[in-house]
């Protein structure tokens, strides 16, 4: 059960990059990389997954609880070699104790951390920096250093030995800088693998170029010094309580932004998800229900408007009174009409509002909502839910008769102080939710979609 922690300094450092080369080397290799990725992020573990050919899980403090962490990262780690990317940097936190940080969940997992410390513009000072990382929580194991956007040889020669002089860190890596092998990003992060097209020749090119430069045999050494996980209960046996219920579920290049342990948990309670692609198909396959998550119609937003047959059989499911679930690029699939700059595309038309992009971010972080009387699944109203956001759009003249399933108490949600538009059986927020912390949202959805359905 080897395992090892990549983290950096602070974010942009590179560690997405390292980590995506690592664990498709150690795939090459024969052995079987399993990753996770701390905090609620989408596109990372997408690329993780792509990578290491093996499903990615989040690891999340403000949506699980630590011992929740712990089961999941110990009966997913299984015998393989569990490969977890940290987020932003080691210590950071916004909790002032950093009860939440990287630093926290490393030693929750009994993982050693590799640091990844980008060095542009830096010689001699590599040294106190580290030091300092060392000496700010002892209780934590920093096993070594990959030294990231290296100039040249000379400078790498630098760092070296200032780094051996002056600490008792291994260098496990010197990485040169070089723009060929960056993953392109826009707006809300790096651009996710099911759009890239040529993901697997990128990911090929990022492997030969971490596996130059990183000492992987030393990486391999770290991994087996970890502490093995606690052992865990086994999972309770499946309940098939909703067997034969088919759920739709967008998933193309625009749409993609799923949660793993969310769909094993749609399928244990023995639901089938039944993809379908608002960019290509030409009607609905025979559903209960839809799901549609997140990803960025606005990317292809002519596109989207071109299949006007499609976006009219989703009108028509939800004007039939049929469940649909829908969450941020979702909700903007379901407006009337998508506004980026000069250009308006048609959408679904199954709620009255435009949408429009915007240049900054309208709603970007951790949120907390209140279930309110209104919410329609199985719930008890005034539940605290814990979830995230990330967007860049904003509703255009939302209906004043509009009625919501959640009260914003931290967040942006639609409005500052609402999320969720409730409509016939159609649930659409801008907040992601995730089943866990005793959410077990998809449980609850799929008794909606049980009762809907008669």
């Amino acid at each position: 059960m080897a395992h090892l922690y990549i983290a950096a300094t602070q974010k942009s450092s590179g560690k997405t990059t390292l980590s995506i080369g690592l664990a498709r080397e150690l795939r090459r290799r024969g052995l079987a990389p399993r990753p996770f990725k701390k905090g609620p992020d989408y596109i990372d573990p997408l690329w993780l997954a792509q990578a290491s050919g093996q499903t990615c899980f989040n690891l999340d403090f403000h949506t699980m609880a630590r011992a929740e962490i712990h089961t999941l990262f110990a009966r997913q780690l299984g015998a393989d070699l569990g490969l977890i990317e940290g987020n932003v940097g080691l210590f950071d936190d916004v909790d002032i104790a950093g009860s939440t940080s990287n630093a926290e969940l490393a030693k929750l997992l009994g993982a050693p951390v590799v640091l990844v410390v980008d060095c542009h513009g830096m010689a001699r000072g590599i040294a106190p920096l580290l030091l300092g990382y060392q000496a700010f929580d002892r209780d934590l194991r920093i096993a070594g250093v990959i030294l990231n956007k290296v100039g040249s040889a000379r400078h790498a020669g630098t760092l070296r030995r200032a780094v051996e002089h002056f600490t008792d860190l291994p260098v496990l890596g010197l990485v040169r800088r070089a723009e060929e092998i960056q993953i392109a990003e826009r707006h809300l992060g790096l651009i996710p693998v099911n759009e890239a097209g040529q993901a697997e020749a990128q990911i090929e090119a990022i492997r030969a170029f971490v596996a130059d430069q990183v000492d992987v045999e030393a990486i391999l050494a770290v991994a087996a010094t970890a502490a093995p996980p606690a052992a865990v209960p086994a999972p309770a046996p499946a309940d098939r309580t909703h067997a034969g219920l088919r759920i739709g579920i967008a998933r193309d290049e625009v749409f993609g932004f799923y949660y793993p342990d969310d769909l094993l948990a749609f399928a244990e309670a023995g639901a089938e998800l039944v993809d379908f692609s608002p960019l290509h198909d030409a009607d609905l396959p025979p559903v209960d229900a839809l799901f549609i998550g997140g990803g960025f119609p606005e990317c292809r937003m002519a596109d989207l408007e071109a299949n006007r047959v499609l976006r009219a059989a989703v009108a028509d499911f939800a004007a039939a009174g049929r469940p649909v679930y829908a969450e941020c690029g979702g909700l903007m699939y379901l407006c009337r009409g998508l506004h980026w700059g000069e250009r308006r595309a048609a959408m679904c038309g199954v709620l009255a509002a435009d949408v429009a992009m915007h240049a900054r971010p309208r709603g970007h972080g951790y949120v907390r909502l209140r279930e309110t009387d209104v919410f329609p699944w199985p719930a008890t109203a005034g539940r605290e839910v814990r979830a995230h956001e990330f967007h860049h759009s904003a509703l255009i003249a939302p209906s004043p008769d509009w009625r919501y399933a959640y009260a914003v108490e931290r967040g942006t949600g639609l409005d500052g102080r609402h999320d969720g538009v409730v409509q016939q059986r159609v649930l659409a927020c801008y907040s992601h939710l995730r089943g866990v912390g005793g959410s077990d949202w998809p449980r609850r959805f799929l008794a909606y979609v049980a009762a809907a359905r008669g």
